[in-house]
């Protein structure tokens, strides 16, 4: 039997802090909002990418435009994680062009998640630019994807994982990093 050892590395203050911190930086490294427009990944990145638009109003007097970008097709191991993926729909209201894109994740991890993301995006139009934000860097890249907006980076081992709860998803906001004791006898 497998013991997991859990911490809370981020509750709901510290989260809510996180993200409106990302908003200020935001804002102040595209040098306002004109032509900035935020689009979630399917599925933690979707809420963030809302939360973060709410903040971002608020600081600004005005709504920047939001979408949601399922990735499922674009994802090199949807094989592996079964025959049959579950495909989304991907809901962008707008045009990608020429616009400054913040893509919002929970996570970033090995960076293949940011990977099949750009594919998708680049799909749908040429950004003037894309910038990522995200809650919980844990380190560990396979690929070479920098985040430009992070909550919290924490360096995780091979035999740690981080679960993100998100209120509108999972009834509260915590990020908790579990980490595998061993077996038990």
């Amino acid at each position: 039997m497998v013991n997991n050892i859990s911490k809370i590395v981020l509750d709901s203050k510290d989260m809510d802090r996180a993200l409106t911190r990302m908003a200020h930086e935001i804002i102040e490294k595209n040098k306002g909002i004109e032509d900035l427009a935020l689009i979630g990944i399917r599925t933690g990145g979707v809420p963030l990418s809302e939360r973060l638009q709410q903040r971002i109003a608020a600081i600004e007097g005005t709504m920047v435009s939001t979408g949601i970008l399922d990735i499922t097709l674009y994802r090199d191991d949807w094989s592996t994680l079964s025959q049959h993926p579950i495909v989304r729909k991907t809901d962008i209201s707008f045009s990608v062009d020429n616009k400054n894109i913040i893509l919002v994740d929970d996570v970033l991890y090995t960076g293949r998640t940011i990977r099949a993301a750009l594919d998708a995006l680049t799909d749908l139009g040429r950004p003037r630019k894309i910038q990522l934000a995200v809650l919980m860097d844990r380190g560990r890249r396979e690929l070479p994807i920098k985040p430009d907006f992070v909550g919290l980076s924490l360096q995780t081992s091979a035999n740690e994982h981080v679960n993100v709860f998100l209120n509108e998803i999972a009834g509260r906001d915590e990020v908790v990093l579990e980490e595998k004791a061993g077996k038990d006898i």
